[in-house]
């Protein structure tokens, strides 16, 4: 099994920054990658961004694309999601996800491929 758990949500106003983090533990030998998706009330979840957990090969999605930025420290099972130009549609609950299985690139993108979630941290942007 695997535990993660985010921190480094809160309030910002749009064009501002936010650092969101997630620490895993447990079987963290067992993951392959780790991404964060969000989910707006009346929407559904939302990928984010992911990174391979051997190597270093990002993805992301459309709408965070030269705005955020995914990375990770392996020796602290630590991924970060640096958050800049902020908008208020960006406004979410956050979740930070392990996949532990080979699931491919395509893979990464789909919130069913990941084994283990956090509880969740609201991000809000205000205009």
């Amino acid at each position: 099994q695997v535990q993660v758990v985010e921190s480094g949500g809160g309030v910002v106003q749009a064009g501002g920054s936010l650092k969101l983090s997630c620490a895993a533990s447990g079987r963290t030998d067992r993951m392959t990658a780790m991404g964060w998706f969000r989910q707006a009330p009346g929407k559904q979840r939302e990928f984010v961004a992911a990174v391979r957990w051997s190597g270093s090969s990002t993805y992301y999605g459309d709408p965070v694309k030269g705005r955020f930025t995914i990375s990770k420290d392996n020796a602290k099972n630590t991924v970060y999601l640096q958050m800049n130009s902020l908008k208020p549609e960006d406004t979410a609950v956050y979740y930070c996800a392990a996949l532990t299985r080979n699931a491919g690139s395509i893979g990464y993108y789909y919130s069913g491929a990941y084994d283990y979630w956090g509880q969740g941290t609201q991000v809000t942007v205000s205009s």
